[in-house]
């Protein structure tokens, strides 16, 4: 078996890499809704709503920046072109939001994408015996999951 410098298996680590970019993309789409609905929203929420999609999008530009920086640890290359993003995101691309219901659940459905590919990679790095990447996703999905509580409790 041929490993990385921190390792880990090479082929298990060029699929971690793999899917790592995919949430790199994906997440780099829910940051690009996020300032849009921190820009548009309006109504009767909107100092609530503008107050916290400028909290959610500060926090992603952070993650953005980790899962970036753990693929080079991983010795991979991050995606950085916004078409790579668009071709690989799953995440629904919000236009024109203004409502906040309808922003809410752009969220809420945005987070629960992120937390797919999150809960898929968490496996991967388990099996990879990345405790590295295993602890980010772990700590990603609980505050996630936290998030949609909350969004869902306004919602209701």
């Amino acid at each position: 078996m041929s490993t990385t410098i921190l390792g880990l298996d090479k082929e298990k680590v060029k699929g971690l890499n793999t899917n790592l970019n995919e949430l790199l993309a994906n997440f780099q789409v829910y940051y690009q809704n996020l300032r849009g609905l921190h820009w548009n929203i309006k109504g009767r929420s909107f100092f609530e709503l503008h107050v916290k999609f400028e909290e959610l999008y500060t926090d992603s530009q952070e993650k953005i920046d980790m899962i970036a920086e753990r693929i080079l640890t991983l010795e991979g290359t991050p995606l950085h072109t916004f078409n790579e993003y668009i071709t690989m995101a799953k995440v629904p691309v919000g236009k024109n939001i203004s409502k906040d219901v309808e922003a809410v659940e752009l969220v809420v459905n945005s987070l629960s994408e992120l937390l797919k590919i999150e809960r898929s990679i968490l496996n991967q790095s388990d099996d990879a015996n990345d405790e590295g990447t295993n602890s980010m996703m772990s700590d990603f999905i609980a505050e996630q999951e936290k998030t949609i509580w909350m969004l869902n409790a306004w919602l209701a």
